[in-house]
């Protein structure tokens, strides 16, 4: 395959994330204060107000900033799912120190007492509160989920940008961050006595590594674990539990990384879009990984929407295999440079 080929099958190979895109609060983080006390500034805030449900959280999956929601209030559905309701609180925040306006501080303080209220006694998170009954009640990693809200009460405890919120919250967040790595250190699967990584969503109750859609089946993920481990990382002085499991994740990384092989689109009259995502060989192939490992024997794991789980890409329907993120370079620079770079600043505390 060429360059040119080899980047787009790249760049469709991040389709899947960036088609679930939500509220772009990376667009806005840098504008200046005077932004956001502008009219467009203001406009985009009360949109976000408009947009949030009565519990104090938003939908995912459309660009919550861009109108106002025309509907009921009361009908507004929100969650922590695909990045949902993170950047909307901190754009709010940002507002609220910009303008003094009170109702972008209410609507701040809604959300932290939302995410607050949702996490379970245990530490760990829901795709979404109330949780329900189906897969979304448990402790969810899947899209990061978990990591966005404990990064975000993280600030609430510590960081300048909420330093308006009360000291009661503010202590309320830290504890809910420390609980939400406890809950991690519980979730780690271990194989033969070995730490691992972690499935993309674990039981509420047991923390066992549950399914989620029917082609999410219960495994190690290659792509969820990455941000888990990047949050451990990010502690300060961490105890020998977190190390451990550092370590233990890591290496594991290291072991089911798949080599020889890329993943390409080539030209496909016969398919629906008139290409087809493949998988080849290629000596000088950097590594990849899977999104999903089967626990045990490391083996990657592909389904269809029956939930069978086949041993190869090619296995499964032009569907699955062309809508779902399944391999990807998640851990290359975790491995190669973040914990490197962790591991010399804490060495002398592991001991190693």
């Amino acid at each position: 395959m060429n360059s040119v080929l080899l980047s787009i099958a790249l760049l469709f190979g991040c389709a899947c994330h960036a088609a679930a895109a939500g509220f772009p609060w990376n667009r806005y983080s840098a504008k200046p204060d005077d932004w956001y006390r502008s009219p467009d500034g203001r406009r985009v805030a009360d949109n976000l107000l408009s947009q949030q449900s009565p519990l104090g959280s938003w939908p995912k999956n459309f660009d919550t900033s861009a109108q106002a929601y025309a509907g009921n209030p009361a009908d507004v559905k929100g969650t922590f799912d695909n990045g949902a309701t993170i950047g909307e609180t901190r754009f709010l925040a940002r507002a609220y120190r910009a303008t003094q306006d009170p109702k972008y501080r209410d609507a701040v303080l809604k959300a932290i007492d939302h995410i607050l209220k949702g996490q379970y006694a245990n530490g760990g998170w829901p795709q979404s509160y109330p949780p329900g009954n189906g897969y979304h009640r448990h402790i969810t990693f899947n899209d990061n989920a978990m990591v966005n809200l404990m990064r975000l009460l993280r600030d609430v405890a510590t960081g300048e940008s909420f330093a308006f919120v009360d000291a009661s919250r503010r202590q309320s967040a830290q504890s809910a961050f420390d609980r939400g790595v406890q809950c991690i250190l519980k979730c780690q699967i271990v194989v033969n006595g070995r730490k691992t990584a972690w499935c993309a969503q674990h039981d509420e109750t047991d923390f066992q590594p549950r399914p989620a859609r029917t082609y999410e089946l219960v495994s190690l993920s290659g792509a969820e674990s990455v941000d888990i481990v990047r949050l451990l990382m990010s502690l300060e002085k961490p105890s020998p539990e977190v190390i451990a499991a550092i370590d233990g994740a890591v290496k594991w990384f290291d072991e089911a990384k798949l080599t020889g092989i890329k993943q390409v689109f080539v030209p496909d009259p016969q398919a629906p879009r008139g290409r087809n995502k493949v998988v080849v060989k290629d000596p000088d192939a950097p590594p990849m990984w899977a999104r999903f490992y089967e626990i045990g024997t490391n083996r990657p794991i592909f389904s269809d929407r029956d939930g069978v789980p086949k041993r190869e890409l090619a296995d499964i329907g032009y569907e699955r295999r062309n809508g779902y993120s399944w391999l990807g370079t998640w851990p290359a620079d975790l491995l190669a440079k973040d914990y490197p770079a962790w591991k010399a600043k804490w060495r002398a505390s592991d001991g190693k």
